[in-house]
């Protein structure tokens, strides 16, 4: 069974880049459009969304996802990376004068908004190029602090100079300068040594696959792979009558009518109707909409 369309959730294996992943997937489902909706660092293991054929086309409604992650610091040397793939920059002994209280008031200091310093290595833009390849020249691009929320940050093991904790956090944080901030706010410089993502928004790495089940979970119709409304569980829905759904798929718009609630609401409007709208026939995404004037209009129309 080749599939049209739909989401995958890939369990990335350490040492691939997202980019290999693709291609892999690729191949084994046998089609030539699979996108990813956020980067994985290669070391870095856990849960990647695979959207594939016509559901490429999502890609920007997944960018306001919260992300989770189960990640490992190390305190006593900062590297030029964040991690644990970079060149040492600076070392100190005083994380032998911290303790589990220190580390985890450190830890909840920052739950809330907040600002972070990108890392040097990262995929943002700076003068049109992205920061990691002006620092793989040997430059160093001042990135600018940008807006970030963390929603949970919980120590689970103090094992110095080793830091084990859980992190909940909007989109655009990175984790390795998290670690990075942790280590200069208890004066002793940290890098991350392991990430693994648990998961995206309402989407769990326990459901995900590892690239070589790929087409197994589509033919199985595992958890894994959501082909149709599914794929958006955190936006309202409009189901269609057999007539509104032929005028939809001509780019037709449709009475607001009654939409229903999300399957996941965290994040929601408060006014449903100012967000997406995913109009539905049966158990396939026909269309996402935007609302105006009491009317659905159209923006992405899916194949039949």
């Amino acid at each position: 069974m080749r599939p049209d369309a739909g989401l995958l959730l890939v369990d990335k294996p350490a040492g691939a880049t997202s980019h290999d992943i693709m291609l892999r997937l690729r191949r084994a489902l046998g089609v030539r459009r699979v996108g990813h909706t956020g980067t994985l660092d290669p070391f870095a293991t856990g849960l990647l969304l695979a959207l594939v054929g016509a559901f490429t086309r999502l890609a920007d409604f997944f960018h306001a996802l919260p992300k989770s992650y189960e990640a490992t610091l190390e305190l006593g040397r900062e590297t030029d990376t964040d991690d644990l793939t970079g060149v040492t920059v600076s070392e100190s002994p005083a994380w032998r004068d911290c303790d589990g209280e220190r580390v985890r008031a450190a830890f909840a200091a920052r739950v809330g908004k907040g600002r972070q310093v990108p890392s040097v290595y990262s995929a943002r833009h700076v003068g049109g190029e992205r920061a990691y390849d002006l620092a793989r020249r040997g430059d160093r691009p001042a990135l600018e602090a940008r807006e970030v929320v963390f929603h949970e940050l919980t120590v689970t093991e103090v094992d110095l100079p080793r830091v084990r904790f859980r992190a909940r956090v909007s989109t655009g944080t990175y984790v390795r300068a998290l670690a990075r901030d942790i280590g200069r706010d208890l004066g002793a410089g940290a890098h991350l040594t392991a990430l693994c993502r648990t998961g995206i928004g309402p989407f769990p790495l326990a459901e995900a696959v590892g690239p070589e089940e790929a087409a197994n979970a589509v033919t199985a119709a595992l958890p894994a792979w959501r082909p149709g409304p599914g794929a958006l569980p955190w936006v309202v829905q409009r189901r269609l009558s057999g007539r509104e759904e032929a005028g939809v798929r001509n780019g037709r718009p449709v009475e607001r009518g009654d939409l229903l609630p999300p399957l996941w609401p965290d994040l929601t409007s408060a006014e449903p109707e100012a967000g997406p709208v995913a109009l539905v026939a049966g158990d396939t995404l026909v269309a996402v909409a935007e609302a105006r004037d009491d009317r659905l209009f159209p923006r992405k129309v899916f194949p039949a």
